[in-house]
């Protein structure tokens, strides 16, 4: 080619990505969420289109197109069973009283199962017990076996649950395997192989799947779900691997939560996997829908959430909740990235005399995401929301204590990636003695825990103030 021709050739691909970049400016100022964000992509795109394209491509939508269509499919094909099974399992559905009534108004609008009665929900603390639960659990699945995790981890602990589901699958029992790719990159073609040789279906989530997908690896499906025989569940912050029972060298005791519940809960978060596994391969597994009632009478609602909502579900139900407040919020969660109406609703809280105190981790596994959580510091001093930072190892669990109302418990962080970005679950409980459990364990973490004097912030040096105003400016994707 000569050199006029590459003077041609490189002034039309000039002209072309800025013309992309100008087209995709209008396609962020339609479509992304917030008018800052809109701003901010629209400028970044029309004036440094070679980066931002794929920047954007990548990390700049907040809504996973086809999940509910494919819902809509499956609700298509099989209308009259849909039907029956919802009409047997509300029956156990319930109102809650006042104040929490505008809470169960919300849930309506998200879920079709709301709250329901008839659960019994036990608290499980950090690895060892919620392990040896689920792992019984399985030991005992007669019929199948529903596993999600957005990371399993080939090593002891990883293998441990390996060869319990390759033992009750060798048992004739059905096991259907769901992860995230994202989450779980580092697990070994060897580790799924041999799954897959016992008969075990093993699939991964897919969120690039659909042509509308295709760049966005910035979505995750965060759920972790355990659901034997349509009996018992498991829902919380654990994933699978040798961290989360306390073997990470440098995160060292691991701490989190996770619960078990039976009862109608557990057809919910059944539903939320079988909707997951439906996107991911296409197919349905047979399952049961009788329902087991315990004979305890523990209200609980589970409520999946994710980018695939009409409505940011999992940002208004939370807003909801804290606004609930009356005399005490606890929250704790491994990272405080919130956006601005749910750290709005937060000062609110403090400001109408509720006991606002929130618990992270001294000790971060990203490092972004903890110097992020510094850029609030100001704002939280200045209506004395009280931040306290758990100094014994790293603190994943994800809990939400209001009043002694309501107890959450499931895999929602305090941040924009799980308001928005991540398929998430959470489990929501007004039993007294569940709520009891929860006021107990919160108060043992407070205690190992170190209260933050916000007014540090303050003295540190630029540096580092400068660079957390940077990392704040990520916080829509971190």
């Amino acid at each position: 080619m000569t050199s006029n021709g590459l003077v041609v050739a490189y002034s039309v691909l000039v002209a072309a990505v800025h013309t992309l970049g100008g087209l995709t400016a209008a396609h962020a100022v339609m479509q992304v969420r917030s008018s800052q964000g809109a701003i901010a992509w629209g400028i970044s795109l029309i004036t440094f289109p070679w980066l931002a394209l794929p920047l954007y491509w990548v990390f700049g939508r907040n809504h996973f197109f086809g999940y509910q269509e494919a819902m809509r499919r499956v609700y298509l094909q099989h209308y009259e069973r849909i039907h029956e099974i919802y009409r047997q399992l509300k029956t156990h559905q319930v109102s809650l009283p006042e104040p929490l009534t505008p809470l169960d108004q919300l849930a309506k609008l998200f879920t079709p199962l709301t709250f329901t009665s008839g659960n019994t929900v036990e608290l499980l603390i950090d690895g060892q017990q919620t392990y040896t639960a689920m792992l019984t659990a399985i030991a005992r699945a007669k019929h199948y076996i529903l596993f999600q995790f957005y990371i399993i981890n080939d090593d002891q602990a990883g293998n441990d649950f390996k060869q319990a589901l390759i033992d009750r699958a060798q048992q004739g029992v059905r096991v259907y395997l769901l992860y995230d790719e994202i989450g779980s990159q580092k697990i070994s073609r060897s580790y799924m192989r041999s799954l897959r040789q016992q008969g075990i279906q093993v699939s991964a989530f897919h969120p690039t799947k659909g042509k509308g997908n295709r760049f966005q690896i910035n979505f995750r499906n965060h759920r972790k779900i355990l659901v034997v025989d349509g009996e018992v569940a498991f829902v919380g912050g654990l994933n699978i691997g040798d961290e989360y029972l306390g073997k990470h060298p440098k995160l060292s005791p691991w701490r989190d939560t996770h619960m078990q519940v039976t009862g109608p809960s557990v057809k919910a978060l059944q539903s939320s996997f079988l909707g997951d596994w439906y996107w991911a391969t296409s197919d349905l597994p047979e399952v049961s829908w009788q329902v087991f009632p315990s004979s305890n009478t523990a209200t609980a609602l589970i409520l999946p959430t994710g980018p695939a909502d009409p409505l940011p579900a999992c940002q208004l139900f939370w807003l909801n909740a804290i606004n609930l407040a009356q005399s005490r919020l606890w929250i704790a969660s491994p990272y405080f990235v919130p956006d601005e109406p749910v750290l709005a609703a937060l000062k609110l809280a403090v400001m109408r005399g509720v006991d606002v105190r929130i618990i992270l981790p001294n000790h971060p596994d990203h490092l972004f995401v903890y110097l992020c959580s510094f850029a609030y510091y100001t704002e939280l001093q200045s209506v004395g929301i009280q931040l306290y930072r758990y100094k014994p190892g790293f603190m994943h669990q994800k809990v939400m204590l209001i009043d002694d109302a309501i107890a959450g418990v499931g895999t929602v962080n305090l941040d924009n990636r799980s308001f928005f970005l991540n398929f998430e679950v959470m489990g929501f409980i007004t039993d007294s003695t569940f709520i009891q459990s929860v006021e107990t364990m919160l108060k043992a973490d407070l205690a190992a825990a170190v209260a933050v004097n916000l007014e540090e912030y303050r003295r540190k040096p630029f540096w580092f103030r400068l660079v957390v105003k940077a990392t704040r400016l990520l916080s829509p994707i971190l």
